[in-house]
């Protein structure tokens, strides 16, 4: 019967990934890469478009991706703890943090970076050192901001005298000094600290990303440090850090963050194993507590559309950004209109994907 369930909700989760994929519009980040940049992220959209011009086909490689990187997730969970169940509660909740969810239907790095991520760790447990490279390989090449890894990996190499992981980070940490590749901090400093505890709350919902930033204090004072908590605790750090003089791009960090599910699982656990029946009350209480908290999140971000269709003022929805150009493309071309007088420059690439111009007077 638990089979039974476990398939029905994995069907559910795909066709909620492939329903807001289809139908979410092109969002503004979205349409400046697919006009503006010549990266990988643009032709894999430009790739998946080509093939079928619509939303789905824009995003279709990054939700093959995502999905791809909740079976991984499992792999990942089942090395680090031996137990299935584990794996299987772990897995669940990574699959729910709307970080992953969005990260699923919106062209975007990071899901890519996941993956490679969770390939390598899963190598690496595996003690497969030979096909360990590749990932690191891929993450190298897709990702300038994979230095927050490298470093974070040489570190933990450093600490448990690992010389094959330590040759093989250092040798890629010296390519991206010779290179001048990783994170730009360039430009004029200004604060955006405060900031940050919300893109982390945006990924794994408030009380999850609370007993996250727990989790990880209580390892560096108390718990053993493993690899997994090196690449979460470095890259929560350094984005930390840079948000006192920059803006920081949340996708540079999010992968490495994301994975920690395993450790808030395995914390957890423990602390509740120490307890006795009477005084586990609470522990478990504060975990549902967490976990609705979660879940209503994740439908949250599912239902966003009926909720944007329900609000009187539109423009008080998140995703309204989104959603405006979407709507106006279609009024305008049920009025045989292909073009638009005034329109910001802000909708401009998105009025381009639905064939509207700006009219020239």
């Amino acid at each position: 019967m638990k089979k039974l369930y476990g398939v029905i909700l994995v069907v559910l989760y795909v066709s909620i990934v492939f329903y807001l994929a289809s139908t979410t519009p092109i969002t503004p980040h979205e349409a400046k890469i697919f006009y503006q940049q010549d990266t990988l992220l643009s032709y894999l959209m430009h790739f998946g478009y080509d093939i079928s011009p619509t939303f789905l086909g824009m995003r279709i490689v990054f939700v093959l991706f995502g999905l791809l990187s909740i079976y991984l997730y499992y792999l990942f969970a089942k090395e680090y703890f031996k137990e299935n169940s584990k794996a299987i509660k772990s897995t669940s909740i990574f699959m729910l943090l709307p970080g992953v969810l969005t990260a699923s239907i919106i062209a975007n790095i990071s899901i890519i970076v996941i993956s490679f991520v969770l390939i390598f760790f899963i190598c690496y447990l595996r003690k497969n050192y030979i096909l360990m490279i590749l990932p690191l390989l891929g993450l190298f090449f897709v990702h300038e901001a994979s230095i927050i890894f490298f470093i974070a990996i040489f570190l933990y190499a450093l600490n448990y005298k690992d010389k094959v992981l330590a040759i093989s980070s250092g040798i890629f940490l010296a390519s991206f000094v010779y290179l001048a590749k990783g994170i730009d901090i360039s430009g004029r400093p200004s604060g955006h600290f405060m900031d940050i505890f919300g893109l982390y709350a945006s990924i794994f919902s408030p009380l999850l990303f609370l007993y996250f930033v727990f989790v990880m204090y209580r390892i560096l004072l108390r718990e053993k440090k493993d690899i997994i908590w090196y690449v979460s605790f470095v890259a929560l750090i350094v984005s930390f850090i840079l948000s006192i003089r920059q803006k920081v791009h949340i996708t540079d960090f999010a992968p490495y963050v994301s994975i920690s599910i395993v450790l808030m699982v395995a914390l957890f656990d423990k602390t509740l194993k120490v307890r006795l029946p009477q005084f586990q009350k609470k522990y478990k209480l504060a975990q549902k507590v967490v976990l609705v908290s979660l879940f209503i999140t994740f439908i949250f971000i599912s239902a966003n559309k009926l909720i944007f269709d329900m609000l009187h003022n539109k423009s008080e929805h998140f995703a309204y950004k989104t959603y405006y150009p979407y709507i106006t493309s279609i009024s305008l071309h049920k009025q045989d209109q292909k073009c638009i007088n005034n329109m910001q420059d802000k909708y401009k690439y998105q009025y381009l994907f639905y064939g509207i111009t700006k009219c020239h007077k």
